[in-house]
């Protein structure tokens, strides 16, 4: 898959690219969850039928995430059900052919609906365009689908809305997929995902704590946006070809003054070097919230019920 960086580097695909036509799309994508595959089944299959390729376009931040920065530095964007990265590598594993982040800012903030379509959506060569149920676009979300099916009929291109997916009777959504796994409900998330709910990132040092109380762990490098976990978890973690059981902390870790968030897993029966490579965090059931302790040994004492707990959970999990 081709990722081009950016509205600036549009002209550029495009003259690499000059004479491939494009079926795309355009939306948030966060968790690309079923409703999202619906839309890239839809460009796909528009693809064939035009004998064109595949583009999905996305915003980076999240409009969201934007608005909490310059509006209200105290009100907290919703939780990222995944990073960038990772949405990246799942529309890699879509098999779309081309994806493109627009950098959500103040210039793109004010641009009209007719605008964003003239800098944006005209500078490639679009031959059919699909958005879903309740998209809007453009300063104020001014912009609607009934808006560029007028420009597709002016210009020959198929613009079409995916109808709204329904799951247990509610609508599936980003947000409905957060609110699952806050409350524990991952089996929830796994059929609204289409796929468990994992994070996956790179094992960094930390102060090594966990080792001063020979209970190690391995900590996973965050990125700047909120997940939508918080607490101590059951987990099935993936190490390259190794499949490892553990438990994992997301949270400050108040005990020790800390004030960032973190994620440490401790794997079980496992203590080997993994500093700088992958590992996939799988939650398969939260334990408990994260509470502050008066003492480490109070802290060890709880995380060694906590880890026997945890392993019966997984003792009794079917998942694999």
């Amino acid at each position: 898959m081709y990722l081009i960086r950016g509205q600036h580097n549009l002209k550029l695909f495009r003259s690499r690219y000059p004479d491939v036509s494009l079926s795309g799309t355009i939306g948030n994508f966060d968790g690309l969850h079923i409703g999202h595959q619906a839309i890239l089944k839809k460009i796909k299959n528009n693809a064939k039928k035009f004998n064109s390729k595949t583009i999905v376009f996305f915003t980076e931040p999240h409009a969201a995430e934007y608005f909490s920065k310059v509006r209200d530095e105290n009100k907290n964007p919703p939780p990222r059900i995944c990073p960038w990265r990772e949405k990246v590598k799942l529309l890699k594993k879509s098999e779309i052919d081309f994806a493109c982040f627009l950098k959500f800012n103040n210039d793109l903030r004010t641009m009209s609906p007719e605008e964003f379509i003239t800098q944006i959506l005209d500078s490639i060569n679009l031959v059919s365009f699909t958005v879903g149920d309740d998209f809007r676009f453009g300063a104020d979300r001014k912009g609607d689908t009934d808006l560029l099916k007028n420009w597709g009929d002016k210009n020959g291109i198929l613009v079409e809305n995916t109808e709204t997916i329904i799951f247990n009777g509610k609508r599936v959504s980003s947000t409905r997929i957060r609110e699952e796994i806050l409350n524990n409900n991952f089996k929830n998330a796994e059929s609204l995902l289409g796929r468990p709910y994992t994070f996956s990132g790179k094992v960094v040092h930390g102060q090594h704590l966990g080792r001063t109380i020979n209970i190690p762990t391995a900590n996973i490098w965050l990125p700047n946006q909120r997940l939508p976990i918080k607490g101590v978890y059951a987990v099935k973690c993936r190490l390259n070809n190794l499949s490892l059981n553990g438990i994992a902390n997301m949270g400050v870790r108040p005990t020790v003054g800390g004030e960032k968030p973190v994620l440490e897993v401790h794997l079980f029966e496992f203590n080997e070097n993994i500093y700088s490579q992958r590992l996939r965090v799988k939650f398969i059931e939260k334990i408990r919230d994260e509470k502050k302790f008066d003492n480490l040994d109070m802290l060890k004492s709880q995380i060694h019920e906590d880890i026997s707990i945890a392993k019966n959970i997984l003792r009794n999990s079917n998942d694999n």
